[in-house]
C-alpha cells in the first residue's frame, strides 16, 4: 500500500512540475491587445498576437511587399468598434473585422474583413468590409515585436522594425 502511494505521489508531483514548465515557456508569437474609447466616443478593441523580427526582413522574410498579410500572427487580429465609424474618411458599420493588409513601397492597403473567428491564413477577400490604402511611415526606432495601438485621438497606428503606419477612426455622426 505505501509503494503504490509513494508512486501516485511521485506521479502527480512529476506531471504537476511538466505542466508548470510548459506554461512558463514564452510564446514566440505572445497576444497582445489596446482598448482605448476615443475622444468622440468609440469604444476600439484590438487583440492580435505580436511576432518578432528574428533577424528576418519585412517586406521579403516578413509581411511580403504585395501579399496578403494576416498583420500579425497565429489567429485573425481583429479590430472591434461599438459603434459606426469613419476610417480615414471612409464608412464603417460597427462591428468585429480581421484585420489584414497588402505592404507597398510606399503606401499600405489595410482591410477590414467581416470574418473574424479565423486562423489568420484564411484570408477570404469576398467578405472585405472596407480598404483603405494609407501611407507607410518612417520609424527612427527598431521595434523587434509588432505593436499595434489605439489612442484617444482615434488613431490605429502600427509598428514594427523600421516600419509603421496609421489610420484615424472617428464616430459616424
Amino acid at each position: 500500500m505505501k509503494t503504490s502511494t509513494i508512486i501516485l505521489i511521485l506521479t502527480m508531483v512529476f506531471g504537476f512540475s511538466f505542466a508548470q514548465a510548459q506554461e512558463t515557456k514564452p510564446k514566440a508569437s505572445p497576444p497582445d491587445s489596446s482598448k482605448v474609447t476615443t475622444d468622440d466616443g468609440v469604444k476600439i478593441a484590438i487583440n492580435y498576437s505580436s511576432p518578432s523580427l528574428k533577424g528576418r526582413k519585412l517586406g521579403v522574410d516578413l509581411a511580403e511587399i504585395g501579399k496578403v498579410w494576416r498583420t500579425g500572427a497565429n489567429e485573425a487580429t481583429t479590430v472591434e468598434f461599438d459603434k459606426n465609424v469613419l476610417i480615414n474618411g471612409q464608412k464603417l458599420p460597427a462591428g468585429k473585422y480581421s484585420l489584414y493588409s497588402i505592404p507597398g513601397e510606399t503606401q499600405t492597403t489595410m482591410i477590414l474583413n467581416k470574418t473574424w473567428k479565423q486562423w489568420g491564413t484564411q484570408y477570404d477577400e469576398k467578405a472585405d468590409a472596407l480598404r483603405v490604402v494609407v501611407d507607410n511611415e518612417e520609424n527612427g526606432d527598431n521595434v523587434e515585436r509588432l505593436k499595434i495601438t489605439a489612442d484617444k485621438g482615434g488613431k490605429i497606428h502600427l509598428v514594427w522594425g523600421n516600419y509603421g503606419l496609421s489610420m484615424n477612426v472617428k464616430a459616424d455622426k
